[in-house]
């Protein structure tokens, strides 16, 4: 990839990621810091609880944070933000800071439940041209969800003309990698529901839309030029 494309592609996912300015801040031994809950642990409940948060975001995101500050250590990537690492490395450090990048992506586009939690403004504009209809989206996304054989992500990409696209990508993998821009995404990893649900993925893909912050993903869409 050419740098400036890479550079250009480095500020999308920079701006996609809202909260990316909190996330890069390092400590003293320039290492990534797992921020404070974005919520309290118990916001979600009940269709995700505080012990998922609790085990899903304070102990699997803060092993991925860990794991990538020792894999940069001594290295190039040393002095890069996530989404830099990301955009640049390979194996198992891109693994993990992906995962950094992926998990933030999910849990800062969620809130506290809300009655008739429907999507408005641009995203249900791009929605409606897309799909036809609300309910038909839940579907293929519950489609893709429930089919992704394994551990992955299931994500709503979007394009400069309003057209969306439901993708599946396979463990930590990010569409920003294959050129797609995301605005939203759903981690089906087992980690990320089976406290909750145990194996009823669909149920998980259920309760996720009572929180899913559609103010945060129309703010996405404000990225794409």
């Amino acid at each position: 990839m050419k740098t400036q494309d890479l550079s250009n592609l480095v500020k999308q996912a920079a701006c996609l990621l809202l909260i990316s300015h909190k996330v890069n801040q390092k400590d003293e031994n320039n290492n990534f810091k797992l921020l404070p809950t974005l919520y309290p642990e118990d916001a979600l409940e009940p269709y995700i609880s505080k012990k998922t948060v609790e085990f899903h975001y304070g102990k699997h995101l803060a092993g991925y944070i860990q794991t990538t500050n020792n894999l940069k250590a001594d290295t190039e990537y040393k002095d890069l933000s996530i989404e830099e690492i990301m955009l640049r490395a390979d194996g198992k450090l891109f693994n993990n800071a992906a995962q950094v990048y992926n998990h933030y992506f999910q849990f800062e586009a969620l809130h506290a439940p809300k009655k008739d939690n429907t999507p408005e403004g641009k995203i249900k504009k791009n929605i409606e041209g897309t799909f036809g209809n609300l309910d038909t989206f839940k579907q293929k996304f519950a489609e893709a969800a429930t089919t992704l054989f394994g551990s992955g992500y299931v994500w709503l990409v979007a394009s400069a003309d309003g057209k969306l696209e439901l993708v599946q990508t396979k463990n930590a993998e990010n569409p920003l990698t294959a050129g797609k821009t995301p605005v939203l995404n759903l981690d089906v990893w087992e980690h990320a529901y089976y406290l909750d649900v145990q194996n009823l993925r669909a149920k998980y893909v259920e309760n996720f839309w009572n929180i899913v912050d559609w103010e945060k993903v129309n703010k996405r869409l404000e990225c794409i030029k």
